[in-house]
């Protein structure tokens, strides 16, 4: 189905179904993949919003359905009520089909004549976890896991990941308090392809600009400063 001249939503078969992937195309028609990873409030306006700005500059994104099985299609309010209900919605989900799922989407990714240069991964919130998650288990071109809560408990799995990986989190965020961010942080002591940013007085999704609650624009600004860095380095789009 074609939205506009840029998007499209492909549909990608799993061994229990079918999901849909939310498409976005680059100006000049191609360049290289990224898997873009929602939040649990759905593929909505937030990442819409980082989609699109991937996307002029020079990427083929794709961000799938991770809720599919459970209610498809659907988007969270940036609300007091509809943080409530997505995440009551995201009790119900389970990481290693979300993994498996993102898994197939890279290779969809990889199969489209518009993806040129490889394929890396950005995941935010639920999405910074399955994409940490997924690069213990396929080769990417680059990873990039804004804080992700399961991340500090999975560290031992690290060593599995030979991609670049960039793994950003709040100082002061309620959810993954700061000395879990320290292990992190000394976890990716000494490995080479590990970058840990913090910003030290940021909260939660503090990069989510749709969300009143959470975001804080300075914090965001640089972080996103890091990741574009972080991508041109190791995933060039020109």
């Amino acid at each position: 189905m074609l939205v506009d001249m840029q998007t499209r939503t492909d549909q990608i078969t799993a061994h229990d179904g079918s999901f849909d992937v939310r498409v976005w195309l680059p100006d000049s028609g191609s360049g290289p993949g990224i898997l873009l990873v929602q939040e649990i409030y759905g593929v909505g306006p937030y990442i819409e919003k980082v989609a699109a700005e991937l996307a002029s500059r020079g990427y083929v994104v794709a961000a799938p359905d991770l809720f599919w099985r459970l209610r498809p299609n659907w988007v969270g309010e940036h609300t007091p009520e509809g943080t409530q209900a997505a995440l009551e919605l995201a009790q119900g989900f389970d990481l290693a089909q979300g993994v498996a799922d993102c898994a197939l989407t890279v290779s969809h990714l990889a199969s489209l004549p518009e993806v040129r240069g490889g394929a890396g991964a950005v995941g935010f919130c639920l999405g910074g976890s399955v994409a940490y998650m997924l690069a213990t288990q396929i080769e990417l071109a680059a990873v990039l896991s804004f804080y992700g809560s399961a991340v500090p408990d999975a560290t031992g799995l690290m060593e599995r990941i030979q991609a670049p990986l960039l793994l950003v989190f709040g100082g002061s965020d309620p959810y993954i308090p700061r000395e879990s961010v320290a292990a992190v942080e000394k976890a990716a002591e000494g490995r080479p392809n590990v970058v840990v940013h913090v910003e030290e007085e940021a909260g939660h999704a503090f990069h989510n600009s749709e969300s009143p609650m959470f975001h804080q624009p300075e914090p965001a600004a640089r972080a996103w400063e890091v990741a574009i860095a972080f991508l041109d380095r190791h995933l060039p789009s020109r």
